[in-house]
Formats: structure tokens, sequence, C-alpha cells
């Protein structure tokens, strides 16, 4: 004889009581049809909420799954649970190891073939996004792994070796931002234009009609790049 799952069971057992429902709901809600009409609605809601909720194996599934991850956090298993590494691409935005142009060393004297200044804006040729300088390396301070993602080997050498710039750029909705990690050949000055970029009050004071007037704890980091060439 076929087994018959318990789900279907229970379907069938409430079709062959639909008969009865129907003679409680009159009894219950009085012979007006319209009261009649809206008492079958709500049953049958009623019956499709309990057949998604109870009779289905999926939310059975994440019931069970939800309730083993409370246990689980009662006892302290999640302490057990190790959390992956940030990915290198978070560094962008800060980091303790001077990578991407967070070091705190003051960049003082500044070499001559350091060509920008922090707080100059600047167009990305590849990309011509406009964004402004809070930050620059005499040479590229970055992780081995984001080195070799970004440039081949023979790239990464030369590289290594040009003045790098951090420098932030609007994202495309209105309040984000993107931070980026640019070599001194992929970038070039240009005037007579304020970007407006999320956070870079958090840098500047305001800007001067030609670039961005650093904070003073920003400006002895950098002393000598509000002092102009002659």
């Amino acid at each position: 004889m076929p087994q018959v799952p318990v789900a279907v069971a229970l379907q069938l057992a409430l079709i062959l009581s639909a008969v009865p429902a129907q003679y409680l709901i009159s009894q219950w809600t009085g012979t007006n049809a319209a009261q009649r009409y809206h008492a079958t609605t709500r049953l049958m809601r009623i019956w499709k909420d309990w057949r998604k909720s109870y009779l289905n194996a999926t939310a059975w599934m994440d019931w069970a799954d939800q309730q083993m991850s409370d246990v689980m956090s009662m006892v302290g298993m999640q302490q057990e649970v190790k959390m992956d590494s940030p990915p290198v691409e978070t560094m962008l935005f800060d980091n303790d190891k001077g990578f991407f142009g967070a070091s705190t060393t003051v960049r003082s004297p500044r070499p001559p073939f350091v060509f920008l200044r922090v707080g100059e804006v600047v167009r990305e040729r590849k990309g011509n996004m406009v964004g402004v300088v809070v930050s620059w390396d005499p040479e590229m301070r970055a992780p081995s792994e984001w080195i070799n993602k970004i440039y081949s080997s023979f790239e990464g050498n030369a590289a290594e070796r040009t003045p790098h710039y951090k420098v932030l750029f609007g994202g495309p909705a209105g309040s984000s931002l993107m931070v980026a990690y640019l070599p001194q050949t992929q970038l070039e000055r240009i005037t007579g234009m304020r970007p407006d970029i999320p956070t870079l009050e958090n840098y500047f004071t305001h800007f001067d009609g030609e670039r961005f007037i650093m904070q003073p704890w920003l400006r002895e980091l950098f002393p000598e790049d509000e002092v102009m060439d002659t």
C-alpha cells in the first residue's frame, strides 16, 4: 500500500472538512452573504499562511538552523569561528602599516620629482575621473599581494620607484566615496574646479579657488606642500 506523506494527508483532511467548515462559518457569522464571504476569505488566508510556514520543509529547516545558531551562541561556541582577515583593498581607507599613503612620517624635505601636492585637484587619465590628493609617498608603499594583483612583474618593478598618491574620488551616488592609490604617471593637475567629494572636510579647511587648504594635522605631515615652487 503506498505511503501518503503527512502534509498531503493533512491537506486531504482539510479539503474533506470544507463542507463542515462552510456550515460552521454560516452558523458563526449569520446568514448575511457578505459576512460569510469575508469569513471564508479569512479562513483561506489562514490556511495559506499555515501551508507556507508549517507545511513547508524549507521553513522548518530555516527555523531549525536559527534555533541551533541561538543555542550555539548561548554556550559560547561562536567564539570558535575565526574571522577572515579584511581584504587588502580595505586598507586603502586606513591602516597602521604605512601602506597606501597612510604613513605618519613627515614628508620633508619634499623630493623635487614629486610633482603633485596634497590638496590639489587632479584628473585620473584613464577614467577621466576628478579627485583630490590627500597623501603621497615618494615611492610606492603597498602590500606585495596588492602589487602583484594590480601590476605585472615588469610594471611592478617600475611602479615601485614611482611617486604614488592617495586620491579621493566621488562615487556614483552623491554620498559615496572611492579611494585610490595611483602612480604619478596616471594623474594630471587641473585648476578652476571644486569637486564635491564626501569626507573632504576631514582633511581640508576650505577651497581657495585653486586648491584645498590642509587641516593643521595634515599640514604637519606635508609641511612643504602649501609652499609653491618659485
